[in-house]
């Protein structure tokens, strides 16, 4: 169920696998939760590995968006609306011996005043963008999936939260009908642009 988007997995490659190879690592104590610093570019990532689920999470800056976005000929209210936004770049894995599920729809994530609030759903993101005659729809991490074992998929987890803010955010998946939720706290957007 993966996405093949070359662009992407630039990023996620650059971001995440030869980051990790070289980054500086933490973990809070008694969590599985892993934050990452890459560092030729200074992105963070953070990750976790349990009850059947492998997510990383890696920060994207709004300039990536706009020359992603840019290089598809998206319009340029399309690309500000993301780029203006706290995104993520999002692997999601499926470690279990059987399906795994999740909805989007079901996470939340807590900003720095305290507000409990959804994430913006790739259903939403169409419907906004299919309203602007844009039928694009590649970036956006897939609202609920099932994952056979050993699927994964990327996409792009958004929140309506200024770049360099920081913010918690509690994710939800089930397994053979048993539902499970991982916390990731002290998340941070990537900052603005240089510039």
């Amino acid at each position: 169920m993966s996405m093949n988007h070359s662009i992407f997995m630039r990023f996620v490659s650059v971001a995440l696998v030869s980051g990790l190879a070289l980054s500086a690592t933490t973990a809070w104590a008694g969590d599985a939760v892993r934050q990452s610093i890459n560092p030729e570019n200074g992105l963070k990532s953070w990750s976790y590995e349990g009850e059947g689920l492998s997510i990383e999470l890696v920060q994207v800056p709004p300039d990536f968006i706009r020359a992603s976005y840019s290089a598809r000929g998206l319009p340029a209210q399309l690309i500000e609306t993301v780029a203006r936004r706290c995104v993520f770049g999002t692997i999601v894995r499926n470690l279990a011996d059987r399906p795994l599920s999740y909805r989007v729809a079901d996470w939340r994530y807590v900003n720095e005043k305290g507000e409990r609030l959804p994430i913006k759903t790739k259903s939403e993101w169409l419907e906004e963008w299919h309203g602007m005659g844009v039928r694009f729809s590649w970036s956006i991490l897939a609202d609920e999936p099932t994952f056979e074992v050993g699927d994964w998929l990327q996409g792009f987890t958004t929140m309506a939260e200024p770049h360099g803010s920081r913010l918690s955010l509690t994710v939800v998946w089930s397994i053979g009908g048993t539902r499970y939720e991982k916390n990731f706290p002290q998340l941070e957007c990537a900052p603005p642009s240089a510039g």
